[in-house]
């Protein structure tokens, strides 16, 4: 996060007035929360960096953009465009996922020091509507949004086992293609049946439209991203808003459109693995709760390990051919990327899960409840099943960075095509630079 703020600040004394720094807002731990903002056009975009806090890859993308936006007129005074990009809207969180961040990026690396708080602590969700937006760092972000009213928002996310994709408020005519081009560019696999979309209407391959937020419980919250967000708030300006989804371990398969060959088999063995590994992680958590007391941080990190064990079963009951959870809603017609998509996130479930419980005990200093060899054969077992049974790559974070760009400057074109938006010239360039990685690999 540091470096962040350092890079941000350097790069607006290289350019004074064209770039500018300042400070919209200040974390729940009194973290300032930075914009940096290049151009003076009246047509606003903003790139919100940093929503979930194991999401890292944001941040170095803000930080390319602002170099592109400075380097291409056609992006600022060509489009008059002013790019408003904060750095990251919940560097708490940031923080904690510095046991990984640094590197070697190996998964069992990743999951045992993998952080990202609780439904309720995420910067982006409304679970009550805006009026009542509890953390600092959301009313920042709302604050933002009503005074810049953008004409595109976009939000960067990463997936860490997957494939790319985006979500978008409106349709952007032409953005899956530009995504397909980009993706086999760069060597990304895209993600052709998304977990997070499982119920979404497809916008084209790897484009998905987020649905009006609707109410409902809290997992149905957090399984279906159905609640009210930051994503759809400024839809009164006319704001597109574009998820834009970048792959930290790429699995080849998520891009299969091909019809499985026995979807009932698959979905009966994901649903069983993930009702196996909540019942071990119950067990663990049972034991290793009465020793918390003393333990620095143990809220915030029992609230997502709750979050995940509230929802893992209805998950495992959604999924399975043979168990009616109760929603009265089957499942879509299915391909082989959502299959394999299904099998991941069931797999990070459990391994995130098991990931937070051994942060946990290990923050104890010893291991009073016994228990971190089945947290380490948890992880273990994940984390071989991402990388022999799915065959998860890690992706250079020079070429997440340069994809997620891409995404964002093709969505900026086209968001600036439709009819509501003033007409402008010129086409961003794409460039072939490498992009700024936020730690050194």
């Amino acid at each position: 996060m540091d470096e962040l703020g350092a890079r941000a600040t350097a790069l607006a004394a290289r350019h004074p007035g064209r770039a500018r720094l300042r400070r919209v807002g200040t974390s729940r731990a009194g973290a300032p929360l930075w914009l940096l903002s290049v151009g003076h056009g009246s047509r606003q975009t903003l790139v919100v960096a940093g929503p979930h806090a194991n999401e890292p890859v944001g941040g170095a993308t803000v930080l390319r953009l602002a170099e592109r936006a400075l380097a291409d007129p056609r992006l600022t005074e060509g489009a008059d465009a002013t790019w408003n990009l904060l750095l990251c809207v919940d560097p708490d969180g940031l923080r904690r996922n510095e046991g990984w961040l640094s590197g070697p990026y190996t998964l069992g690396r990743y999951a045992r020091n993998f952080f990202r708080p609780g439904f309720l602590e995420q910067p982006e969700w409304l679970p009550h509507g805006p009026d009542h937006a509890a953390l600092p760092e959301t009313r920042t972000l709302l604050a933002l949004q009503d005074e810049l009213r953008p004409f595109l928002q976009c939000s960067l996310h990463g997936v860490d086992v997957g494939g790319g994709f985006a979500e978008l408020t409106h349709d952007l005519p032409g953005l899956a293609q530009r995504i397909a081009h980009t993706a086999a560019r760069l060597g990304i696999p895209r993600e052709l049946g998304a977990y997070d979309t499982l119920y979404w209407p497809d916008l084209g391959p790897a484009v998905y439209r987020i649905p009006p937020p609707r109410r409902g419980d809290l997992t149905a919250a957090i399984t279906e991203a159905a609640v009210d967000s930051t994503w759809c708030h400024p839809q009164r300006y006319g704001t597109v808003t574009a998820v834009v989804e970048a792959p930290m371990w790429g699995v080849a398969a998520v891009a299969d459109g091909s019809p499985p060959a026995d979807r009932d088999a698959v979905l009966r063995s994901v649903s069983r693995t993930l009702r196996h590994d909540t019942r071990r992680l119950h067990r663990v958590l049972a034991r290793v709760r009465p020793h918390l007391a003393t333990v620095p941080e143990a809220a915030h990190l029992l609230a997502p390990v709750d979050d995940y064990l509230l929802v893992c079963p209805r998950l495992a009951d959604a999924w399975d051919p043979d168990t009616d959870d109760g929603s009265g809603r089957s499942l879509p017609p299915m391909s082989t990327a959502h299959l394999v998509a299904l099998r991941l996130a069931g797999r990070r479930l459990s391994l995130r899960t098991a990931g937070l419980l051994h942060q946990l005990v290990t923050r104890t200093g010893a291991d009073p409840a016994g228990v971190l060899p089945e947290l380490d054969r948890l992880v273990d077992e994940g984390c071989a099943d991402y990388r022999d049974g799915c065959a998860a790559r890690w992706i250079p974070l020079a070429r997440q960075v340069e994809y997620q760009t891409r995404v964002v400057l093709a969505a900026f074109e086209l968001a600036g095509r439709r009819p509501t938006a003033h007409s402008r010239s010129g086409e961003p360039g794409w460039g072939s630079e490498a992009a700024v990685p936020m730690h050194r690999e």
